[in-house]
């Protein structure tokens, strides 16, 4: 990112026509290094939520599965072990991102795996096409979360389950100041260590302030028309995964 931009992260990602950008480009610099930040960052524990994800999808040997915002392919990877005859597509729109997949893809040979290229505020699918679909730290990032959530409602089978994973808002607001302290000294520093510059991951604390916080996507998946809407909180509400029936 150009100093221009890391200077402007703030009003970048309180813009809707803003943000998208500024996401693109960040998810771009960090792509080589997002795998092993990720588990720093959640102490070696990401891997676990993310199967627990999965877990509570239900997902049978059928089921045609979309993963948003698939990164590096975790998610889609855990998708595809549960599939037999069925299929996983990974979305994401970072190209650095998905090259990482593939290669991955390639090593597994798992072939109930389809990866594409693109921006997951603007899908191409057929309604009703989904059994699941799932997103691993990609709500929060989006520009519109009720315009997404929208969208995912209408790619579900009737009966389809939404899951998402993310950071969340602990409800002790002492716990949650510390909390977004913690995030934005340790992202400083491995910003600056990692990238020379302190904003690459210091976005995550500054975009959960704007983010509702997994009470808030419940309730906005309420508003969609989700029912059996409700989360499961780690680490005290720091991170959630918030789930939904259409």
């Amino acid at each position: 990112m150009t100093k221009s931009v890391r200077l402007e992260m703030k009003e970048h990602i309180t813009s809707k026509e803003k943000k998208q950008i500024y996401v693109n480009q960040m998810f771009a610099t960090i792509a080589p290094r997002y795998d092993r930040v990720t588990s720093l960052l959640s102490y070696g524990r990401d891997k676990k939520w993310k199967r627990q994800l999965v877990e509570l999808a239900k997902i049978g040997p059928h089921h045609e599965i979309l993963d948003l915002a698939c990164g590096t392919g975790d998610i889609t990877f855990m998708v595809a072990q549960k599939l037999t005859q069925g299929r996983v597509i990974g979305v994401d729109i970072t190209a650095g991102m998905l090259e990482i997949a593939q290669r991955k893809k390639r090593r597994l040979a798992l072939k109930t795996i389809e990866f594409e290229l693109g921006d997951i505020m603007h899908l191409a699918f057929s309604e009703k096409r989904f059994d699941r679909i799932t997103v691993g730290y990609g709500l929060r990032n989006v520009p519109d979360i009720s315009k997404l959530l929208k969208e995912v409602f209408r790619l579900l089978k009737p009966g389809g389950r939404f899951l998402s994973l993310d950071f969340g808002k602990p409800a002790n607001r002492i716990y949650r100041a510390v909390y977004l302290q913690y995030l934005t000294v340790v992202g400083s520093a491995l910003g600056s260590i990692l990238h020379g510059n302190a904003d690459v991951y210091r976005y995550i604390p500054e975009s959960l302030k704007l983010y509702p916080g997994q009470e808030g996507v419940k309730a906005l998946m309420d508003a969609t028309g989700f029912v059996d809407t409700g989360y499961i909180c780690h680490l005290g509400g720091a991170i959630a995964i918030n789930y939904g029936t259409k």
